[in-house]
């Protein structure tokens, strides 16, 4: 298992899913985070979450039709390239939430994907060298089938919940009301703990 920390704990054990989350680089202000041992980790990201659902400052790059098909399409690319197994997924304005089961290391897949994605979203929005994506994402190991089903339906929801849509499968950057969905491996989630939790 590989296990590091920087403002986050990440803990990254073999072929068990991760519930990530990633967003543009200033749409969480630094001056706004939670105060790092105020909140658990868990506390963190809902905090974090909501401040992004309701917020209408910074940067929504995501909310422009092609870099939101940029996105979408390394999304699918990377599971295609079999860097992982995609679960269910959503791209919201200025934040995405994946469902993914990698078979790579994490960090290794998440630097292919911010990368790419950065690259091509600067070059829609004529920017060289401008930071794209926040540095760091955050990722929880998804301990059981129960509550990989509670995050599915938490990622699909999301647009509904920030009042974008008032179905979920009516939201067009979403895996809801998709077919193909990856179901999740019992075998990956039956003894695994949240990396982020406490």
């Amino acid at each position: 298992m590989r296990t590091f920390q920087r403002r986050l704990p990440h803990h990254h054990p073999e072929n068990k899913w991760l519930f990530i989350t990633w967003h543009l680089h200033g749409s969480l202000p630094h001056a706004r985070y939670p105060p790092a041992d105020k909140l658990s980790s868990g506390a963190a990201f809902v905090w974090m979450d909501r401040y992004l659902d309701t917020t209408r400052r910074g940067p929504m790059y995501l909310a422009i039709e092609p870099i939101a098909s940029v996105v979408l399409a390394a999304l699918k690319r990377g599971e295609q390239m079999n860097q992982y197994d995609l679960g269910p997924y959503v791209i919201m304005s200025n934040h995405v939430h994946a469902l993914l089961l990698p078979k790579i290391s994490p960090s290794r897949l998440m630097q292919s994907l911010k990368g790419a994605t950065a690259r091509d979203a600067n070059r829609i929005l004529d920017r060289t060298g401008e930071t794209f994506w926040q540095a760091e994402s955050y990722d929880h190991w998804v301990r059981s089938e129960k509550e990989w089903r509670k995050i599915a339906a938490y990622i699909e929801n999301n647009p509904v919940k920030a009042g974008f849509v008032g179905r979920a499968e009516d939201y067009r950057w979403s895996s809801a009301g998709k077919p193909n969905n990856a179901e999740m491996s019992l075998g990956a989630a039956d003894t695994s703990v949240c990396a982020t939790s406490r």
